[in-house]
């Protein structure tokens, strides 16, 4: 074996030590960040515990284990506007806890977001942006917008919003931020404040997190 595979060898021997195990008491679980096992969150008034499932055989969600779904989305939707991952994703679940400017909204239909969602998250469905009425009303209700006495839209206290849905594949969060007949973007949203889980569902259940529904384990 060369020096350099032998190099690799050891580095991926240690990554899994610390996937694996806590760096203090040597427990092993399968964690959420480096040496964090679970977190937990009060959001919408209900407590929850973050983790990742603790059956080392664990398999992914039946919702989710086909291939052949939607289309590939960029992973950047738009200028300004941000893509965050899972990491990103639960500092800002920690954050909203305190901070009544985050907003963690699910972009899909009903049924989607009553079967399987992360926890904490409200349902704001995408289809509400085809009409302006309706989506001007899911912003005044959920995301800080005020609407003036001669219906233009006040944004200064706009929230900060952790838009996601059914993952990589799933276009219903780019249609609430740029696709929809009366988008986020359309609509004056400001671009700083939008921000795009693009692994969703697909990649939240792929690591086994905590999840809420009727499709829930």
């Amino acid at each position: 074996m060369s020096i350099t595979n032998k190099f690799l060898k050891t580095l991926l021997v240690a990554a899994l030590s610390i996937s694996f195990a806590n760096a203090e008491g040597g427990e092993k679980f399968v964690p959420i960040m480096p040496g964090v096992k679970s977190m937990d969150v009060t959001l919408n008034g209900q407590t929850y515990i973050i983790q990742r499932n603790q059956d080392f055989k664990n398999k992914i969600s039946d919702l989710y284990n086909t291939t052949a779904r939607g289309v590939p989305q960029p992973m950047t939707l738009a200028q300004g506007v941000e893509t965050i991952g899972e990491v990103e994703f639960l500092n800002f679940m920690k954050k909203a806890q305190n901070d009544s400017s985050i907003a963690i909204i699910d972009t899909r239909t009903p049924g989607w977001f009553a079967r399987l969602r992360i926890p904490g998250a409200v349902n704001v469905p995408y289809t509400n942006f085809n009409n302006r009425d309706d989506a001007v009303d899911m912003m005044e209700d959920y995301m800080g917008v005020i609407i003036n006495d001669d219906e233009s839209l006040d944004f200064s206290k706009a929230k900060t919003l952790i838009l996601y849905c059914n993952g990589y594949w799933c276009g219903q969060t780019p249609a609430m931020i740029k696709n929809a007949k009366q988008s986020l973007l359309t609509l004056g949203y400001p671009a700083s404040k939008i921000k795009y889980y693009r692994g969703g569902m697909q990649a939240w259940t792929s690591l086994g997190f905590t999840v809420a529904g009727s499709a829930a384990k």
